[in-house]
């Protein structure tokens, strides 16, 4: 479903993205992008937060509810995927041509609705989150084959340069 959610949004969204000839330019730009990818993470904790003040443990340090246990665990998960996943990015918008560069921002949306959309199956039942987290982790996992195949294949001349 990734592939075809990011072909389809990459051929039928009206935007390009704009000129990046410097490896700098491309990293700042894929550092504006991740912003929005922190989105879900920031509603996470304020959640999460609310989720812990409105619970009725009077014990902080104690066994946490089932509502307040989804949302920290959501939250500390995908702090964990969004740093594999924006170093990954940052990675792959070096080693992409100028053409292909619509795909940071695109791949950014994905991460930001596919970590919603495994928070909603989440708290529905923890047997329904393995499709929001494969929306997260295979577009990862296949961003770390392509970085891999760029550092060793493409360009082994440059691989530390």
């Amino acid at each position: 479903l990734c592939p075809c959610l990011i072909y389809g949004a990459y051929v039928f969204l009206p935007f390009d993205a704009p000129l990046l000839p410097t490896i700098s330019a491309r990293l700042v730009y894929t550092l504006r992008c991740a912003v929005f990818a922190t989105f879900p993470v920031v509603l996470g904790m304020i959640v999460s937060g609310i989720s812990r003040l409105c619970s009725s443990a009077l014990e902080p340090f104690g066994e946490l509810q089932r509502e307040v246990e989804i949302h920290r665990t959501y939250v500390s998960q995908s702090i964990q995927l969004f740093i594999l996943y924006f170093f990954n990015m940052a990675v792959l918008a070096t080693y992409l041509p100028q053409e292909l560069l619509k795909l940071i921002p695109l791949l950014t949306g994905l991460f930001a609705i596919s970590r919603l959309i495994f928070w909603l199956s989440y708290a529905i039942s923890r047997s329904f989150r393995t499709f929001g987290f494969s929306m997260t982790f295979l577009p990862l996992l296949a961003m770390l084959l392509w970085n891999l195949y760029g550092m060793f294949v493409l360009e082994p001349e440059n691989l530390l340069s």
